[in-house]
């Protein structure tokens, strides 16, 4: 497998088997320099399996993968050097405060104590925890423990973050705060490799995703080219007199060539678009005609309906977590 120039992780043919199951089951997987990669999946797809084979956790039982060029088979020191790992659960000590899990953590990654000190200053300025210093991680909140999580995983400035569900648990704002985080990471020259199974995050952050079900990848691309990849676009429209509904239908017929669907006790119109710039058209001909229009919007298909046409089911579908996932936590656990 020759690396290309460019590429913080490739991996081809990813498998981790346990037993008569196939955690991993045949990855492959390209991550560019500088981009958010979002992985997208429910519980139990395997997602955080891979992650941790690519990290150095867990051992490849087949194909291979590559950390900037540096196998992770062969040279695992080299790969640790380069990479920073937020888990899903937090690594912190409880009974010691922010500033002392952040000394602990820097001189356990090599630094020496007065760059301990500054680096994890530094931190706890960027993840606006300063204040919150000298408190036991104990009184920290969900969101401050998981800001403090990713701060001990910079503590080394590496260049690619691996973050496994990163918002897990946290409500609507603490999340916000993490995605501007995280963001801020990429600005920066960061390299983020993201796990979640929250369509909406992985909307908001992730230039590309790969949708991963049952330990297999079934798609990969941008947001957008997931949505294209699985329905069309349509034109939404609000009418302000339900007896224009018939003259809609037949302009949408001539200029799309398609059928819109007519919903007359709500003067609602749906026109299918093969292409997004279609809709200008017929407003352009509505508006000749004379037609009165209340409300227009252009909706994408959604990530929900990317991942129920994919796998079949959505990503909240229950699924507990496989057997493998177990094994892996249990491992983490004696670790």
């Amino acid at each position: 497998m020759t690396t290309q120039p460019g590429l913080a992780v490739r991996a081809s043919g990813l498998v981790k088997q346990y037993g008569d199951q196939r955690a991993v089951d045949g990855i492959d997987l390209e991550v560019h320099h500088g981009e958010v990669f979002g992985v997208l999946g429910p519980n139990g797809a395997g997602k955080t399996t891979m992650l941790r084979m690519l990290a150095t956790l867990l051992r490849i039982d087949e194909g291979r993968a590559e950390i900037f060029g540096h196998d992770v088979h062969a040279e695992p020191h080299a790969v640790r050097r380069l990479l920073g790992v937020t888990g899903q659960f937090a690594s912190v000590d409880e009974n010691l405060t922010a500033t002392e899990n952040l000394w602990l953590f820097a001189r356990l990654q090599g630094l020496g104590r007065t760059e301990a000190r500054t680096r994890g200053a530094e931190l706890l300025e960027q993840f606006d925890l300063t204040e919150a210093a000298k408190k036991p991680i104990s009184a920290f909140s969900g969101g401050m423990r998981r800001r403090l999580d990713l701060a001990t995983s910079l503590l080394t400035r590496p260049p690619l973050i691996f973050l496994d569900e990163p918002t897990t648990g946290l409500d609507p704002r603490t999340r916000g705060q993490m995605w501007d985080t995280i963001r801020d990471l990429v600005r920066t020259g960061c390299t983020v490799l993201l796990t979640t199974q929250y369509l909406d995050e992985a909307d908001q952050l992730a230039d590309r995703i790969a949708v991963i079900d049952r330990g297999r990848k079934v798609a990969e691309g941008t947001a957008d080219e997931l949505k294209s990849s699985v329905g069309q676009s349509a034109l939404q429209l609000q009418l302000a007199d339900p007896a224009d509904l018939p003259v809609v239908a037949d302009e949408a017929r001539r200029l799309v060539g398609e059928e819109a669907v007519l919903t007359p006790e709500a003067r609602r119109v749906n026109v299918p678009l093969t292409r997004t710039d279609q809709a200008v058209d017929v407003l352009v001909a509505l508006r000749d005609r004379g037609i009165v229009i209340e409300s227009v919007t252009v909706q994408k298909p959604s990530l929900d309906e990317v991942f129920l046409a994919l796998t079949g089911h959505d990503t909240h579908d229950g699924t507990p977590a496989s057997s493998a996932d177990v094994h892996d936590l249990q491992m983490e656990d004696a670790r």
